[in-house]
């Protein structure tokens, strides 16, 4: 057929591009990921042509029948992409007008490739931030399963990574939890702002044609239109968004990370990771390493870089498209990626793993995590709180040269430092009590705890039903 194979813009050119730039120039080794997005935004777009009667039925029937056909057969693995055609878009209104002829050529009225790939990386966006809301609800569910199992497992709090206070270890998790369960509020609220539809932008100034860009975003699903057409094909402020609400869930998870390779070494032995979310040694036979939670660790250097990548894209652009914005996408498809397949072996790893507990007890009993329930004890006797302070450091110090406790003190030893203590201290600072104390909303006592993982699940339910 006559122009199929020249390029769609190729009208005011008397030279062909050179082969280093035409390679140079194509992005449909990436952005053809965005197929299935284009046809359908296509599609919506062609149906709403024929009502407004730039295309007759019958061009609007054959071109929204071979799109169709067009998706059936990219999906099967029966399309191949040419460089030649650039992106995406091109190679879509290229492959259709060889199927359907001159009727290929009209889809195109009214709209430029500028609104039309915004259109595609929200619509792209939008399904990958529902996907990535499952997946990590799926996570946080299997954490609060986990809190629900070990509300009094007792085990050291830290700070500065030295034992602090004694807690337990559903305290301890309910924190991620509260980490996630922000991370998806985030990722809806990004949802919520980036679901309006750019198309009927055009290239920076609208179009002369009459379209109905609100019947066009409804069909697509969205919430509204966006009310600039510079704005609408000039900025990627929501896929920026996104890309920081990834980087600050890889944070998340980077702690975690960090702290379950830190308790499976022999140092620690709070918990045993299953075999199959380990790795050995090529060298040493004796190695169990937590080789998962290390690269998930190490991948959030990459959804970092990202954000970075494409702030630094964005941040010298002037209105409106420019070229550059073609780097928004590989950065992005990297972020969904990294993302998901981090909370996808994340989930398993956490379910599967052994909790020690006995071993986390025991830690908990050492490093005088007792010793602000000590203090507490003497200014609930009028004592001043600093005077306390002071009073108790000094019974450390002594500790620490005898190698003993605090509770293994005798009661003659304690009123030595201060007359109030009383044989109730024992029961006091023991470690079930001490915890047991912090019964505030929030706090680590059981009680609280159980009202804190009601809270959460119904934070979760809340925040999984939110589209």
């Amino acid at each position: 057929m006559e122009g199929v194979n020249m390029k769609l813009w190729g009208g005011r050119f008397e030279k062909d591009t050179d082969s280093l730039v035409e390679d140079f120039h194509s992005s449909i080794s990436f952005d053809r990921r965005l197929y299935k997005q284009d046809i359908h935004g296509s599609i919506a777009h062609a149906r709403m042509l024929g009502k407004i009667g730039i295309l007759t039925e019958a061009e609007t029937r054959k071109i929204i029948t071979g799109l169709e056909s067009l998706l059936e057969d990219i999906q099967a693995g029966r399309v191949e992409f040419e460089i030649g055609a650039e992106d995406i878009h091109m190679n879509i209104e290229k492959l259709l007008t060889e199927r359907i002829g001159d009727a290929g050529k009209k889809l195109h009225t009214g709209r430029s490739r500028n609104d039309q790939v915004a259109l595609d990386l929200r619509l792209f966006l939008r399904e990958e931030i529902d996907n990535t809301v499952d997946l990590l609800a799926t996570l946080v569910d299997t954490l609060l399963n986990l809190a629900s199992n070990h509300v009094e497992t007792w085990m050291p709090g830290y700070t500065h990574l030295q034992k602090a206070q004694p807690i337990t270890l559903a305290h301890h998790l309910l924190a991620y939890v509260q980490m996630f369960l922000r991370d998806l509020g985030r990722f809806q609220d990004t949802r919520k702002r980036l679901n309006v539809s750019p198309l009927g932008s055009g290239a920076l100034a609208g179009t002369t044609y009459p379209l109905h860009r609100e019947d066009v975003a409804a069909e697509l699903g969205f919430q509204g239109i966006t009310l600039n057409s510079l704005d609408g094909v000039s900025d990627r402020d929501f896929a920026l968004e996104y890309l920081a609400d990834a980087s600050i869930l890889m944070m998340h998870l980077s702690r975690l990370c960090e702290e379950l390779i830190l308790w499976s070494s022999d140092e620690f032995s709070f918990i045993v990771l299953d075999d199959a979310y380990s790795t050995g040694s090529s060298i040493m036979p004796q190695k169990k390493n937590p080789d998962v939670a290390e690269l998930v660790r190490g991948k959030t250097g990459r959804v970092y870089g990202d954000l970075i990548t494409l702030l630094t894209v964005m941040k010298g652009l002037p209105l409106a498209y420019n070229k550059d914005m073609q780097e928004d996408k590989e950065c992005v498809f990297d972020a969904v990626d990294t993302i998901q397949k981090s909370l996808l072996v994340m989930e398993p790893m956490l379910r599967t793993m052994k909790v020690n507990a006995s071993v986390m007890a025991s830690e908990a009993k050492k490093g005088f995590t007792n010793a602000t329930d000590l203090a507490d004890y003497l200014a609930k006797k009028d004592i001043p709180f600093r005077e306390a302070h002071a009073i108790v450091g000094k019974l450390v110090l002594e500790c620490s040269k005898k190698n003993c406790g605090l509770e293994d003190l005798t009661l003659e030893e304690l009123k030595k430092a201060s007359p109030v203590f009383e044989q109730d201290i024992y029961q006091t600072i023991s470690l079930e009590k001490c915890v047991q104390a912090r019964n505030l909303p929030g706090g680590p006592a059981p009680a609280a705890v159980r009202e804190a993982l009601k809270q959460s699940r119904e934070l979760l339910q809340q925040l999984s039903n939110k589209r």
